[in-house]
């Protein structure tokens, strides 16, 4: 393994190199290939570039940016306030409210789209922007909490010393110290935004369209593997670019960490501050307004306040909407999971790892590879899931066994989006570990296996124990790829709550608003757990 200005030596570099062949390798086969298979098909049966020359893909293409770019900027706008509250303030309660804020990141997107449509039930492209904006309002709150907490105030009270007003001062000086990651946050924000599938199917309906759920259409019901070659396309490009400006972000919000040692202790808010403060509590209480609004649905009957709709999971739905029972759905989910939360744990803690060690050469073209490495672990986030589900259908039937009719097959799709999350909570932490620990141990003689297990395996533990947690309910509610992949006999509870309210019939709705009540109260309860018991802090998001 590598040191700090010390040499790679071959043993250890053989097997750093066996260790990088792992994520590496899942990333070809089971991303790679079947997103390339796909895309091959589409060129294949031509058109393509008609396609890309058709103004509808490129309406499609404007819709998207600009929804994204509106649910983007006004996450950022709300999660400032928030952002404030974390890193400066002492108030009673400011440690429930970092981690409720983290739970509308990790709800499954079809339960959010439900909860929306409970407060707007004919959606619209309004409901679109503020249930994005809902999502990552903990992207940008987190991230820039983090470099809040460490920058020195002496800076904003000496403006405020020569005559400058509160709001001058955090312009003039704080903003721009705050910009690398207020960048950083926002990339990841829109990045999520632009690929949303869930909530736009939800809200949008045949109205609104973006590139993911066009894709979708296209290839679930049309066949038209060029069109969805196309947008994929336009995709993937806009991914690229995101990517390349978030990880520029990154890195500079790294430099000012480091350049920032000196963290200020929180403190009582004085005169001005309050207002930011009542802005944090506005912004809060509008987070928890689609939750409570969705937990009022869920007990809404025709005949008043019942529990209907839960004792329905027990049943198939209106006339056999589904061909398992709610509660069957609910224990394949928590089955495929686990499956992916432990592939994707397995895969992303030796990313972490190779990415770590490269990083720590002195050597410019490990470094670099380290960050091409960085940048290639997020792609999966920002592919459509559809086009990996159906590549998946194309592809996998050539490895031994077929997997295409393994119960694996939805664990490999989950496990590709929990992967990079896992990435970006244990990456910062193997980061921070101070080298001076593992020199002195090699210099008592310690080898570069025992070093990582003796030093860095139980200063990381609490990290990864997040990143498990964190990855297992990111899993349990995935919908894009599991909706494409799931056989009607064994469906998640998400793929069989879209069921239950793409049919008729007020059984079906109570059923599906049901579903997603303890969905969320799931999801609520795991993030609970991971903030007491985890590492206290959530990576890079």
């Amino acid at each position: 393994m590598a040191f700090a200005a010390r040499p790679v030596k071959p043993v250890a570099r053989a097997g750093l190199g066996l260790l990088a062949l792992v994520p590496l390798g899942f990333l070809v086969v089971f991303f790679a290939w079947p997103v390339l298979a796909i895309l091959r098909r589409g060129f294949a049966a031509g058109g393509v570039v008609a396609a890309l020359a058709d103004g509808e893909t490129w309406r499609l293409a404007g819709f998207t940016i600009g929804q994204a770019a509106a649910s983007t900027a006004l996450a950022v706008l709300a999660g400032l306030p928030i952002a404030f509250v974390l890193a400066r303030v002492r108030l009673p309660g400011a440690g429930l409210v970092r981690t409720l804020v983290l739970v509308p990141f990790v709800l499954p997107t079809v339960v959010v789209g439900l909860a929306f449509r409970a407060l707007w039930p004919d959606g619209g492209l309004a409901s679109i922007v503020l249930a994005n904006a809902f999502f990552n309002v903990a992207v940008i709150a987190r991230t820039v909490s983090g470099l809040w907490a460490h920058l020195d105030s002496r800076a904003e009270d000496a403006a405020r010393a020569l005559g400058a007003s509160r709001w001058r001062a955090f312009r003039s000086v704080t903003l721009p110290s705050l910009r690398p990651a207020i960048l950083s946050g926002a990339a990841v924000a829109f990045l999520f935004c632009a690929t949303s599938f869930g909530v736009v199917l939800v809200l949008g309906g045949a109205r609104y369209r973006t590139l993911e759920t066009e894709i979708y259409l296209r290839t679930e019901n049309l066949l038209d593997l060029t069109g969805a070659a196309a947008l994929s396309l336009v995709q993937i490009a806009a991914v690229l670019a995101t990517l390349f400006i978030g990880a520029a972000a990154r890195r500079r919000r790294e430099t000012a960490l480091k350049l920032r040692a000196r963290r200020e202790t929180v403190r009582r808010p004085t005169g001005g501050e309050w207002w930011v403060v009542g802005a944090a509590v506005a912004v809060f209480g509008l987070l928890l307004t689609p939750i409570v609004a969705l937990l009022l649905r869920s007990l809404s009957t025709e005949d008043g306040w019942g529990l209907a709709g839960y004792r329905a999971l027990s049943t198939t739905g209106n006339s056999g909407t589904l061909q398992v029972s709610g509660w069957s759905a609910a224990l394949n989910s928590l089955r495929t999971a686990t499956d992916a939360t432990l592939l994707a744990l397995i895969i992303g803690v030796a990313a972490a790892v190779v990415v770590v060690t490269l990083r720590r050469s002195p050597a410019r073209a490990s470094r670099g590879l380290a960050e091409t490495m960085d940048a290639a672990l997020m792609l999966p986030l920002g592919v459509s899931a559809v086009t990996v589900g159906f590549g998946y259908l194309v592809t996998l039937d050539a490895l031994p066994g077929d997997l295409r009719r393994s119960p694996l097959l939805v664990p490999l799709a989950q496990a590709l989006v929990v992967i990079p999350l896992i990435v970006r909570i244990v990456l910062p932490v193997l980061r921070s570990i101070d080298d001076r620990l593992r020199q002195a141990a090699v210099t008592l003689g310690a080898g570069p296996v025992r070093v990582w297990r003796e030093i860095d395996v139980p200063l990381a533990l609490r990290s990864v124990v997040s990143a498990a947690g964190f990855g297992y309910v990111v899993a349990l509610g995935e919908f894009g790829a599991t909706s494409f992949l799931a056989r009607p006999q064994t469906p998640t509870l998400p793929v069989a709550i879209a069921s239950l309210i793409s049919r008729p019939g007020e059984l079906n709705n109570q059923m599906a608003y049901a579903a997603c009540a303890l969905l969320m109260l799931v999801t609520a309860a795991a993030v609970v757990l991971i903030e007491k018991f985890g590492s206290g802090r959530m990576g890079e998001f």
